[in-house]
């Protein structure tokens, strides 16, 4: 357990406090009801939070994590007073909404709050579906504290979403726990920026153990945001059936039937799921090398009112997505009006004296020079920076499951996603002095903050995005547009999206092309960037104007 000096000598060292002396207890999160034209109060400010064990640090809105969820109607507009009591400068994104630029919660739209200042946002909610509000600087810090919470817009038509015997709402986050305190954060700058920080404790609903309880027959709607700085998730329960309704910004073409979803950070999933055998369900997160319980679910014998079983089974085609897929056909065959490709430059140094270099994923690949890995594309680094001994063992070639391995998985889930963090010790040293994460007009060759994109209201931007093999390091990123409009993802590696859905994240595997077209509706200066916390902190971003 950590002592009061452990604390002092951590913030000696130029780190974000961890003390939890003298903090209030975290509170159960709030759902608020919000109509049109109503004010509410945000508070952001330390919190002391029981995870297991351990009493720890954490950042809090309205002293709970997750913050409050707001319910609102499409359509609507609300007011959201901020005042900032916590330890560093805030704004707070409200990440997926088509709103006013000036409100949208970056350095470049606002002045950001410094410690004990206010901000009024103006947020307005013309889509339904699932979103969520976090910081925009140090968001690597403030998103792992527990800065995070939903926005549920309750769509105007009543008939937008099947029947459903009651919601919940589930965030999915992790977070790492080291000697009784969330693992130090540096003031001075970003850390874990090669693969983002992974925790080694999970969070359903910002809780270790989270338990649920349902009636037999029920069918009930689970909202999943994904608020972790870098883990997917690939979640679905056993011993119960569900159904794929809606994603980021509404709900899908088709209503399908599936056995688990994935989700990358800041993505959103609408699940119906019906609970029909008794017992205890198990929410579970599995990708090809682990399965990890995140929750459960207890059915009991009391039968579900009304029954609902038929309109589960029943799949529904939705119109006016139908529509969007007429829509795209007119743009298949023209050539994309931007490309944007994702890349590493990694810059580790070389120690003096004979060098030998191996990949840090995969230690048995050893090399006298500094190639790349055969088998994840890596740059080969230095083996003492490695801990690793000066011989050339001739080490065995083992494939490596998390690079693309399905371990009996559908390919498309599991593949060119880096699950686990496989090189913690150099993942850890990494910061935007050796690692830079870039995004590259490949039309101008300009990159992240150099990229000056030009757009009106009413475009409609063919946009490729080419995860790009010839990197670094190689891995999959969530691109991310903030609310200048919203995108329908057209194809992946030049296979036609099988089932749409308006998004403002989309998952970007290693080695994959991905053609979006962005749906242009909102004036200003807005950003676009990579979702791992990390790799937004290290420069993976980049601004762009729409005129009016």
């Amino acid at each position: 357990m950590p002592n009061h000096s452990d604390h002092t000598e951590s913030e000696s060292r130029g780190n974000f406090p961890t003390d939890v002396r003298g903090l209030p207890a975290s509170q159960p999160s709030e759902l608020v009801s919000l109509a049109g034209g109503e004010e509410f109060d945000l508070r952001i400010a330390p919190i002391a939070k029981q995870l297991g064990e351990a009493t720890v640090r954490m950042l809090a809105y309205n002293g709970s994590v997750p913050g409050p969820t707001m319910r609102v109607l499409q359509g609507s507009e609300v007011i959201i007073n901020v005042t900032n009591d916590a330890d560093t400068e805030a704004t707070v994104h409200w990440h997926g909404l088509r709103l006013k630029n000036a409100y949208d919660g970056t350095h470049e739209t606002q002045t950001p709050m410094q410690v004990g200042q206010s901000f009024i946002y103006r947020l307005q909610f013309q889509d339904p579906g699932l979103y969520w509000y976090h910081p925009h600087i140090r968001e690597d810090y403030g998103q792992e504290m527990g800065l995070y919470g939903n926005i549920v817009v309750v769509p105007s038509d009543p008939d937008y979403w099947p029947p459903v015997n009651r919601e919940e709402l589930l965030t999915l986050d992790d977070v790492l726990v080291e000697d009784g305190q969330i693992a130090s954060f540096s003031r001075a700058e970003t850390t874990y920026v090669a693969m983002g920080r992974f925790g080694n404790t999970m969070l359903v609903g910002g809780d270790i153990a989270t338990a649920l309880s349902a009636g037999l027959g029920d069918v009930v709607r689970f909202y999943f945001t994904n608020t972790a700085n870098t883990r997917v998730f690939n979640v679905g329960f056993d011993r119960a059936r569900m159904k794929l309704v809606g994603g980021d910004s509404g709900r899908f073409e088709r209503e399908v039937l599936v056995d688990e979803v994935t989700l990358a950070p800041s993505e959103r999933i609408v699940v119906d799921v019906l609970f029909d055998q008794p017992g205890v369900a198990t929410l579970v997160h599995r990708h090809p090398g682990r399965t990890y319980p995140l929750a459960t679910c207890t059915v009991d014998e009391t039968q579900a009112v009304p029954d609902l079983s038929n309109q589960f089974t029943a799949l529904r085609v939705n119109a006016d997505m139908t529509a969007e897929r007429d829509r795209l056909d007119r743009y298949r065959d023209h050539a994309p009006d931007k490309t944007l490709a994702f890349v590493a430059e990694m810059n580790m140094g070389v120690p003096d004296g004979a060098v030998l270099y191996s990949c840090p994923m995969h230690p048995e690949v050893v090399s006298d020079s500094a190639d790349r890995c055969p088998q994840c594309g890596m740059k080969l680094i230095a083996s003492q920076l490695l801990g690793q001994p000066q011989e050339h063992g001739g080490g065995e070639d083992i494939p490596h499951q998390h690079h693309g391995d399905a371990g009996g998985h559908s390919p498309e889930q599991t593949t060119g996603i880096e699950w686990e963090d496989d090189m913690v010790d150099v993942n850890r040293l990494t910061t935007p002095a050796n690692m830079s994460w870039k995004l590259v007009d490949r039309g101008t060759e300009r990159a992240n903050h150099a990229i000056d994109w030009r757009f009106k209201v009413g475009d409609q931007v063919q946009i490729r995005l080419v995860n790009e093999m010839d990197s670094d390091h190689p891995m999959h990123h969530p691109f991310h547009i903030h609310g200048a409009g919203r995108f329908l993802v057209m194809s992946r590696n030049d296979a036609v999206e099988s089932n749409l859905v308006w998004k403002d994240t989309v998952l970007v595997r290693t080695g994959e092309s991905v053609d979006i077209l962005l749906d242009v509706t909102n004036p200003g200066r807005w950003m676009a960037h990579c979702h791992i916390a990390e790799h937004h902190e290290g420069g993976m971003m980049f601004s762009f104007t729409v005129d009016p």
